[in-house]
């Protein structure tokens, strides 16, 4: 199981690399679907299997195809991905790359103190339930709210053009 924390963890770090780097926004979407289902394989090895159930069909079964069906309705072309090509400048990587250094630090130091000879506790799926309905109820329907919010923004935004 560990293996497989470990290959599902790269497999992540790699998609998202590959959303970031990605000019074509189509195939940008289809890495994020895979960095989410491989998120799903880690929550599951976690002892998380209803989250990991929750990731794979809220996430990546169902907000992603509807980002990636928006994309593609909207059709933006070449000029876009031009446009996206010259964002990627190499001056444009030293601020984001020394903020992925200082993390990448705060994660080795964090690892290195991790005591791994105890095993995750399972979480239930009434254990779940009972927080987001019970006490973060509220915050599940901001973000639900913030997503529909970010989606009519990004189509109007587009369309307008």
């Amino acid at each position: 199981m560990t293996i497989l924390f470990y290959i599902a963890g790269a497999i992540a770090v790699i998609a998202s690399i590959a959303v970031i780097l990605q000019t074509n926004i189509v195939h940008a979407l289809l890495y994020m679907v895979v960095s989410l289902l491989s998120v799903a394989v880690v929550f599951y090895v976690l002892g998380a299997p209803f989250a990991a159930m929750l990731e794979a069909i809220v996430y990546a079964g169902a907000i992603m195809v509807l980002f990636l069906f928006v994309i593609m309705m909207l059709n933006l072309g070449q000029h876009t991905r031009d446009e996206e090509k010259s964002w990627l400048t190499p001056g444009g990587w030293i601020l984001p790359s020394i903020l992925s250094a200082v993390l990448l630090l705060q994660l080795v130091n964090v690892i290195s103190e991790l005591n791994f000879d105890i095993l995750p506790e399972q979480v239930g799926v009434m254990q779940v339930s009972a927080l987001l309905f019970g006490p973060y109820v509220i915050a599940v329907e901001l973000a639900s709210i913030l997503l529909l919010a970010g989606l009519v923004a990004a189509y109007h935004l587009a369309k307008s053009k």
